[in-house]
């Protein structure tokens, strides 16, 4: 179960990938949903929260109850410069960081799956919640990068 959980995880990396393949940078910056991030945002916002996330899944599988603090994603998404941020460069990021992961979370024991840390927003969050978490995470920005590529042809 874990080591489908962790390949599942590991393969992320490959369908935000290909989630892109083909989009211009005109498409990148596009809002063909207006008051939504465009599919720039959405890059940048995945590389953001899985950088985030890989720490947090290490911190739980190293230290004992570590503090995991939330932030503000619409926040880092207003941060100047996002635009100019070379979106494929940030999906090799997610990707690579990804794949770096898998390699210590198919090492580790199955019991450090359920070592947990204390999340400020959400309480209590095992190692093995926090991938799923993930996992999730990518799939829900999936859908809305397919539904803006529809709009916008690309």
């Amino acid at each position: 179960m874990v080591s489908e959980l962790i390949k599942k995880y590991v393969d992320g990396g490959l369908k935000l990938r290909r989630a892109y393949e083909g989009v211009t940078k005109e498409q990148l910056l596009a809002y063909p949903i207006p008051g939504t991030w465009s599919l720039q945002q959405i890059a940048i916002h995945m590389m953001d929260s899985d950088l985030i996330g890989a720490d947090r899944m290490k911190r739980v599988a190293s230290m004992d109850k570590p503090l995991l603090i939330g932030y503000d994603e619409t926040a880092f998404n207003l941060l100047p410069g996002i635009d100019e941020i070379d979106a494929f460069t940030a999906i090799d990021v997610f990707d690579i960081n990804r794949q770096n992961l898998g390699v210590i979370l198919q090492r580790l024991p199955k019991e450090a799956f359920q070592r947990f840390g204390i999340h400020n927003e959400k309480g209590k969050v095992t190692l093995e919640y926090l991938i799923q978490n993930y996992i999730d995470h990518l799939d829900y920005h999936l859908e809305f990068v397919a539904k803006k590529r529809a709009l916008l042809q690309a």
